[in-house]
């Protein structure tokens, strides 16, 4: 029996929008906090904890079923204390907890259940389960009513399983991981293991389900420029080629959803995700850049465009996302029967509406249509009528149930649409994008940055909360030189390297190397995990050595250079038995093991040379890093990188100072003998 409160449970003064979404539940949730923890240890009862996110369809599914039954509840609020977690609030704890389900089951996902002891060691865990048993799978019913009774008779096996599992997880966070010399071999075995798994007819790794990763289409795109492979290449044309033709791609809107069902990428799971349109973003530019094909700029434009569109706080900031279903069903917002776009078009216009993205009568989706251009060899044109047809049906779609938004505002996520939208601006001589990633940086610096630079987790309705994690600080000193370099205003340099002081102050593993996901001075949790696998979105680990490699490149700095090696060398360790997991390490690797160019540009003149821009625009050198250096900021430059002392603004013009590998070159004041140079 379906049940709603009238009166609201403990989560009713939470800005979550996945705690909200749940405050009128009959179950008697509780917030993480001590109050739940000091209750669950009067009362004498065991934790039952979900994890979740606001815009996740199975969420939904065991809410409606589970959570909003007088059944269910009843059983929970009798036996259980029970805590909800919005896992994109405290990516802490949904890591812990991840991490035990893994060890109990083998695998993870979300809805994430667990059963615990007041201590929060936990005793059992699993993901979705139905309200009753079905096909062999326990349902939640038989499930609260066994470990009831267990923990009534026979505790003490509860106890030592949580015991067991509690000393597993710090024994493999304390373990001394092997550290290994970063050595190009890691690219080697990586790039090898992705031909393996790749899918020549569809794209992408693998079978169904399909996840986009784009980090792993960067560290291919890198690797097919540092090794001329071509392979590489061509398996990152296809899979972006394939995405963008398949359903997982909104071909009225804009924009990206999370992962495809079918190995077609032609049924998405229908949320979609900041983080993955912003990463997604950099793959397209990317492969622009190396390609100049105008179809992978038009979809990083049309992603772009989704975003700033849907995602986009009028003050600047971005939210983390839009739900998979709309009045209960999921997809129901986005798909289209044959009849709908002849109502909307037209028999005439609608036939050929039709016949381009693959609508037909009998659909390919629960008897409606995802639209979609799989078979459709036109996909990259662009057709002046379908623009129009496709405007008036967006119109149409705007008239249905609204899908639901997560507003709230992570600095992690937001930092990575920030890097997107800043390599946009330069790469495409776009400088509205730039002005986009401007403001949501002054977004995140005035409302999710404290006075000593420390930086919060997440901003809603004007609040924020919860203590920056690792993702924050490493993606912000990303996303910052990304600012830099499309900018080259000092400040952002500046930052990043401020950013990147307290990340090693907060997190960093002075014995081991390597950085933990939360500071020693959070709340201590069961384990204190330090991740390096690039799953949907790269580790912080990851992030934090491209950026420390970067930085010691930039700067020039030893202490930087010593910190990135050590970091590394740790990284190394965990990438060598599946370096394919470890994608956006391997960027990092890939910017110390092979040759990097350093160019210091000194000009006396008011702008940064066109000639070097436009070049920069079109040549794609990923171990190039450049400082510029003008009357304006020589000040400020040499107080941050010390070393552009040595080299003077000049008079008039331009001087460019070129190192490779420590060793510097004459000066150059012909910038055709640069590009001769940079060609080399």
């Amino acid at each position: 029996m379906t049940d709603s409160n009238s009166v609201p449970n403990h989560l009713v003064n939470e800005k979550s929008p996945y705690l909200l979404q749940h405050m009128h539940n009959p179950v008697d949730w509780y917030p993480w906090g001590p109050e739940a923890f000091a209750k669950a240890m009067e009362k004498d009862k065991p934790v039952f904890l979900s994890i979740g996110y606001s815009t996740c369809h199975w969420c939904h599914v065991m809410a409606h079923e589970s959570f909003e039954d007088s059944d269910v509840a009843d059983l929970l609020n009798s036996n259980y204390i029970c805590i909800k977690v919005d896992r994109e609030e405290r990516p802490d704890i949904d890591a812990v907890y991840m991490a035990a389900c893994q060890m109990f089951t083998g695998s993870g996902g979300w809805p994430l259940t667990i059963i615990m002891t007041p201590e929060q060691k936990p005793f059992w865990a699993g993901t979705y389960l139905s309200k009753v048993t079905a096909y062999g799978r326990m349902g939640l019913m038989e499930l609260l009513t066994t470990v009831t009774q267990l923990w009534g008779g026979n505790r003490d096996a509860l106890l030592s399983k949580g015991e067991q599992v509690t000393s597993l997880l710090k024994k493999h966070q304390e373990t001394h991981r092997k550290t290994v010399e970063p050595e190009k071999k890691l690219l080697t075995k990586a790039a090898g293991q992705f031909k393996d798994m790749y899918d020549t007819q569809w794209g992408g790794f693998g079978g169904a389900p399909k996840f986009p990763t784009p980090h792993n289409l960067l560290f291919l795109l890198r690797y097919s420029l540092l090794e001329k492979d071509t392979s590489a290449l061509q398996m990152v044309k296809h899979t972006l080629t394939q995405m963008f033709r398949g359903g997982i791609f909104d071909h009225l809107g804009g924009g990206f959803s999370r992962y495809s069902t079918d190995e077609k990428w032609l049924v998405p799971h229908f949320e979609k995700m900041l983080y993955d349109n912003a990463l997604l973003t950099l793959a397209y530019l990317e492969a622009y850049h190396i390609t100049s094909d105008t179809f992978f700029q038009m979809t990083a434009e049309r992603t772009l465009d989704y975003v700033l569109r849907e995602l986009c706080d009028e003050n600047g900031g971005f939210y983390c996302g839009q739900d998979a279903d709309s009045d209960g069903v999921e997809g129901k917002y986005y798909v289209f029967t044959k009849q709908e776009v002849y109502d909307v078009l037209g028999e005439q216009d609608g036939t050929i509406f039709c016949d381009w993205f693959g609508v037909t009568e009998h659909g390919n989706f629960e008897g409606k249509n995802i639209l979609n251009l799989s078979d459709n060899s036109r996909y990259a044109e662009t057709e002046p009528n379908i623009k129009g047809f496709s405007h008036k049906l967006y119109a149409y779609r705007q008239n249905r149930t609204l899908l639901h938004k997560d507003d709230k505002v992570l600095t992690s996520w937001n930092a990575l649409m920030i890097a997107a939208l800043a390599k946009a601006g330069w790469m495409l001589d776009k400088p509205v994008y730039i002005q986009s990633a401007k403001k949501a940086q002054r977004f995140l610096q005035e409302n999710l940055m404290g006075k000593n630079g420390e930086l919060k987790l997440r901003w809603r309705e004007g609040e924020t909360a919860h203590a920056g994690q690792l993702d924050d600080y490493a993606f912000y000193a990303f996303a910052l030189l990304e600012l830099y370099k499309s900018t080259y205003e000092i400040e952002y340099l500046q930052q990043a390297i401020n950013t990147s002081e307290r990340m090693l102050s907060y997190f960093w593993d002075q014995e081991q190397g390597g950085f933990f996901l939360y500071s020693r001075d959070s709340e201590q949790l069961i384990s204190r995990p330090k991740e390096t696998y690039d799953g949907a979105i790269p580790s912080g680990n990851s992030v934090a050595a491209v950026v420390l490699e970067h930085l010691s490149k930039l700067t020039g700095d030893t202490k930087w250079q010593q910190i990135s090696y050590r970091q590394l060398c740790f990284l190394a360790g965990a990438v060598q038995d599946y370096p394919a997991g470890h994608s956006m390490a391997l960027l990092a690797v890939s910017q110390a093991v092979y040759p990097s160019l350093e160019l210091v540009c000194s000009t006396a003149e008011k702008n940064i040379p066109e000639e070097l821009l436009d070049y920069l625009t079109k040549n794609p050198l990923p171990n190039l890093t450049v400082l510029i250096k003008t009357h304006e900021n020589q000040a400020e430059l040499e107080k941050t990188v010390p070393f552009t002392a040595s080299y003077p603004v000049p008079e008039n013009g331009t001087v460019y100072y070129l190192c490779q590998g420590g060793t510097c070159s004459a000066p150059i004041y012909n910038i055709s003998l640069l590009f001769d140079q940079l060609h080399l």
